[in-house]
């Protein structure tokens, strides 16, 4: 069964909040060149289920991320924190970082499936734009239409989201490797961070961040 089960109503504050959306998406992605869906297409379960990452494979140092969709300090670190991180170590070949989901609520857990069927190549350009719509589509009566009209343009059609959410192996793996890092890293909040293998917790200023890469770069030579 969908975790999306609750049947929908479309409501007139829905309709606005849709075309505040699309006005939106319309007019940034005329300038990032984001791709449509006669560009691109729905990512095999197979893609959807594996590695999401940014930067250099062969990076000396990995940062691990285990975020929430809804989660509002995550968004906070992807809007403010995550830019400096990308331009000072990611960019400059220093740093990977791997996204982990740590869904806390039936609503992240269907937005980040969403995104996974986007596959590996787009997967963080969706969710950067969930982050940055995130009061938009969290705070909908209706959030699947909503996370609908952005999935269109990471490649992925009405009938590819719902084939995506009521697919049961995507939703089993993402509920694994919660479970996995709870167990192993003791996660119980988001954002946090593995870094060397050692926990950090919180959205912290980028200065913070800064430290402890320099820190494990150092170790890293």
């Amino acid at each position: 069964m969908s975790i999306y089960a609750t049947t929908y109503t479309f409501t007139r504050e829905t309709r606005r909040i849709l075309a505040v959306v699309s006005i939106f998406l319309i007019t940034a992605f005329a300038f990032a060149g984001a791709p449509t869906s006669a560009q691109a297409q729905m990512a095999s379960f197979e893609d959807a289920k594996g590695e999401m990452s940014i930067g250099n494979a062969d990076a000396p140092v990995t940062l691990h991320e285990y975020a929430s969709l809804t989660c509002g300090h995550c968004a906070n670190f992807h809007k403010n924190t995550l830019p400096k991180i990308k331009k000072q170590y990611i960019d400059t070949g220093k740093v990977r970082v791997v996204f982990h989901d740590f869904p806390l609520d039936a609503l992240a857990m269907g937005a980040v499936m969403i995104a996974r069927c986007s596959g590996p190549d787009r997967f963080a350009d969706f969710t950067d734009m969930l982050f940055q719509t995130q009061s938009t589509w969290r705070d909908a009566d209706n959030p699947l239409p909503a996370l609908k009209t952005l999935a269109q343009f990471y490649g992925l059609k009405g009938d590819d989201v719902q084939t995506c959410l009521n697919n049961q192996d995507l939703l089993k793996s993402v509920q694994s490797n919660q479970k996995a890092a709870s167990a192993r890293h003791k996660i119980r909040s988001t954002p946090s961070f593995v870094l060397d293998g050692e926990l950090i917790e919180g959205a912290q200023p980028f200065d913070n961040f800064k430290a402890a890469l320099d820190k494990s770069l150092a170790a890293h030579q």
